[in-house]
This record gives C-alpha cells, structure tokens and sequence, in this order.
C-alpha cells in the first residue's frame, strides 16, 4: 500500500515539494483554502481547506490516515503541521511551542532574545495607545510589521511619525500626525491574523537570507543570498542573488549568527531561511523561518548556484528518509521580479528574443491585461520574474538587468 503524504498549501510555490513527494511514490494529499490552488491537479486526494485552520486540518488527518504531514514554503501551515503532528503522536521535526517561536514574530523576538541572539530593539503592541507609546520611543523612526504575515505585507517604515518619503499633507499637524499613525496602525494590523502588531528599530545595512538545513539536530548553511528590495515605505523583494557579494569576514559573523537563530527556536531536522540585516553593530536577525525559502530561492536558485536540492531534502527528512545535502558545485544564479505601478494593465509581453541571451533560466509572467494593481506594496503585487544563471553573481545580475529590458507593460490611461 502507497504512504500518504499531506501537503499543507498547493500554491505555486509548493508545487517542487508535491512534485518530489509524488517521484517519491506517496499518495498526495493535498490541503489549500483555494479550490483553483495550481498543485490541486497533482492531488491523489484535494482538501479545500484552510492551512490555517489546525481543528480541521487535524479531522481530515484522522479521515485520511497519512503517514507525514508537512509544508514547504508557507510560514502559517509550519504551525499546523506541528500540531497535527503532535495530535497524531508522531514525533515533530518542530515542536508546536517552538513552532509559534518561527512564525509569529512577537514569540521569535521574545525567544531569540532570551537566547542572546542579535536582533533590533521591539515593541509587540495590541492596541492604538501601545502602537502611539512605542512609535514615540523611537522617535517617529521605525519598522512597523504584523506579528504573523509574510511577502512584506503590512510592513511600514516610519520617518518622524509618517510614512516615509511621503510629504506633509497641510492640516493641522497635530491632528494630520494622529490621523497618520491611524492610518499607519490599521494598515499594519489589518494584515496581522492574531492582532499583534511589532514596532521595530529600524537597522541600516545590507540585507541577505541564510539558506540551511538542519539534521538530528546539526544545521549546515548551504548558502547566503543578497537581497534587493524597493524603496521605503514598502519593503517587497525586487531581487534576490546568490552566493552572497559581502566579504568574507561579514559572511562568517551572519552565519554565526545564523546558527545561533536555528538553535534557540529549536528546529530538530529541516529547512530554515533566516533574514539578516548587516548592521554597523554587527549582523541581526530580521526573521526566521523553519521551512523553506519563498521567491524560489529554495526551489530554483540554490540548485542553480550549489546544486542542493533543497526541496527534495526538506521532503527526504520530513519522511524520515536520508537527504543530500552536499553542494556539487559553485555557480550563481538571480531573480529580479518586475514590479507594478498604479493603475490597470493594457499589455504586458515577454519578447521572445530573451531566450537569446546567455544565462537565461526561466521568465515568468504572473499578472494579464485588464488586472488592476495598486503599486508594489507586497510581494503580491509583482507583475513576474526573471531567472538567471552564471559563473558569478555579478554576471548573474547583470544577466537578469539585461534580460527585465525584454518585458513590455503597458498601462490604461
């Protein structure tokens, strides 16, 4: 008899994951409150079900008996997939205490500090009071988050109590500040499924992510990536590039600090992707996640430049089988994402000539004429992407510039 596999989301993204359970013969299941999710065609069995929602997700693992239940790139499901885990006696790669330490940034802030782990000073806030007192102990110059989202939705930087870059609007200024941090407020919580919302010193330098996995225990870094993103107020990825461009010595403390992150929220065997900002302090964790990296870093960029299959190893431990981890090679690879404007879209091609150009791995387009776009505010909202590959990172970039020169974007008005 096949083993079953319940695989918790079927969006793009976890498509690798499903892909390698199912070379690996187990039954798919497959779990996503989206009933046109496109791994659903993969599904020997589809669940249109929240991945957020453990009770149910916990009813239909006592119906359909699999042997492992898991996620691949999705920070809310590594929180399910604990519990259901637990529920069902087997043993947890996470456990579900040290799962809400990787997902819900108020526990990890709580946990990686209690550890002394690098990280920004913080603020968990639940309410406008609390929001306003501890904006005020920034000075107005801050990074407001939700506690338990991802894809840079509802983050915010904060330049004298306003949205940054944006100017005065010519009210009355202590009635358009309040208003403002209002506004700043409802739009950082609207995106935080718990209600918690995390005022953040705002750090300066270089932004990378460490991509490793961790078995029985022992973690190993397969790589560091660059990561390029837009301008404030919004922080959405525009690229991401790797191996890592910083020295040397810059790269030794972020993995260090790395490790450190990977230790203190307990993660026993599986991926992790911890977000750090290079501080003039020294390294800090932004964030971290036990699971695989989005933006295909995982899934497309780190066979390309290390030939580490990620994905089918995150999938290998989760079913107790032995993963390879062991690089093959040293390469690079860069995704650029096109990002939006304001408006509608008339048009929007991919010259065919971009298959010409060397280093060319895939182009993607995500959004079609008639789709209304408001801006690049979260990951969301990118038109598509670009991959590349190359000998280098610098040419891996340069590839991937030259090639965004090849998509067209036509807009209404």
């Amino acid at each position: 008899m096949k083993k079953k596999l319940m695989m918790l989301g079927a969006s793009a993204l976890q498509v690798p994951a499903i892909k390698k359970a199912k070379e690996m013969g187990y039954e798919i299941i497959l779990v996503d409150y989206d009933e046109h999710a496109v791994g659903f065609p993969l599904a020997d069995v589809k669940l249109v079900v929240s991945t957020l929602d453990q009770e149910e997700v916990y009813r239909q693992a006592l119906i359909h008996k699999p042997d492992v239940v898991m996620t691949s790139t999705s920070d809310g499901p590594v929180r399910t997939a604990a519990y259901v885990n637990e529920k069902l006696g087997k043993q947890p790669d996470l456990s579900y205490a040290d799962s809400l330490c990787a997902t819900i940034k108020s526990h990890m802030r709580n946990r990686l500090r209690e550890r002394q782990v690098p990280i920004p000073e913080y603020y968990a806030v639940s309410d406008f009071a609390e929001f306003e007192e501890a904006v005020g102990k920034f000075c107005g110059n801050c990074i407001v988050k939700p506690a338990d989202n991802a894809g840079s939705r509802g983050v915010v930087l904060m330049e004298n109590g306003k949205w940054a870059g944006t100017e005065d609007k010519g009210e009355d200024k202590e009635a358009g500040d309040i208003k403002e941090l209002k506004e700043i407020y409802a739009y950082s919580k609207s995106h935080s499924r718990n209600g918690t919302v995390m005022v953040e010193e705002f750090m300066q330098g270089p932004e990378v992510s460490v991509e490793a996995m961790t078995v029985e225990g022992k973690t190993q870094i397969i790589t560091i990536t660059d990561k390029y993103i837009t301008p404030p107020p919004y922080f959405v990825e525009l690229a991401h590039c790797e191996p890592s461009r910083l020295d040397e010595d810059m790269q030794e403390g972020i993995r260090q600090v790395a490790l450190q992150a990977v230790q203190a929220v307990g993660l026993r065997n599986g991926p992790s992707h911890t977000e750090i900002k290079v501080t003039p302090e020294g390294p800090k964790v932004v964030e971290l996640a036990a699971r695989l990296g989005g933006d295909f870093i995982t899934s497309r960029l780190v066979p390309l430049s290390t030939g580490v299959d990620m994905v089918g190893a995150s999938v290998a431990l989760a079913t107790g089988a032995e993963a390879d981890i062991r690089p093959k090679w040293k390469k690079a690879a860069a995704i650029h994402f096109l990002p939006a404007k304001e408006g509608i879209i008339r048009r929007i091609s991919v010259d065919e000539e971009i298959w010409k150009l060397k280093g060319m791995e895939d182009v993607v387009i995500d959004k079609k004429a008639g789709d209304e776009v408001h801006g690049t505010k979260s990951s969301n909202d990118r038109l598509g992407y670009i991959i590349t590959s190359a000998d280098t990172p610098e040419e891996a970039m340069e590839a991937g510039e030259k090639a965004m020169g090849f998509l067209t974007v036509e807009w209404e008005g």
